[in-house]
């Protein structure tokens, strides 16, 4: 909590945190992309929100630069990040240009060099959810599990919208 109220204020929570377990009975690769959908409360129609989605019962829109600068993810590494078990990769500083749209997200792959997050098991990585990311499969016996957990500024992200806790 320090640390996030550190970055975003003192009335800084939690509100989503995941658990993503790559393994070699579980291992995934994620294409580019930025973080832009917000877990919310109600569904209320307001501009520069959406599309709109249901997840598990939660209403999810796509949030706008000014909702999203309000979020920071922690990611607490529970075992060693190593270049062979798909670690997450960066695109340093788009965190700055907004929320893109796929195809600019995907030409500044191909133009930019990214950055592999190596951390050790204990360690903890910050990222703004607009920062390019992505994450190749492991090619390792090794696991690789991360607690990422989701803060923002304040519960209302934008008025009339309340973030929800998942």
């Amino acid at each position: 909590m320090d640390l996030a109220r550190s970055v975003l204020g003192p009335e800084a929570f939690p509100f989503r945190a995941t658990l993503f377990d790559k393994s070699p009975e579980s291992n995934w690769l994620v294409v580019w992309h930025q973080d832009t959908a917000l877990p919310l409360r109600e569904r209320h129609e307001v501009g520069g929100w959406g599309p709109w989605s249901t997840k598990e019962g939660i209403a999810y829109a796509h949030a706008p630069v000014s909702a999203l600068s309000q979020v920071l993810a922690l990611r607490i590494h529970l075992d060693d990040s190593t270049e062979l078990n798909g670690p997450l990769r960066v695109l340093p500083t788009t965190h700055t240009l907004g929320v893109l749209e796929d195809e600019q997200v995907h030409e500044l792959a191909t133009q930019m060099v990214p950055v592999e997050c190596l951390v050790p098991s204990g360690g903890i990585l910050a990222m703004r959810p607009l920062l390019i990311h992505s994450s190749s499969k492991s090619r390792s016996e090794a696991d690789r599990r991360v607690l990422h957990i989701e803060y923002a500024a304040s519960p209302s992200i934008a008025s009339p919208l309340d973030l929800a806790v998942t």
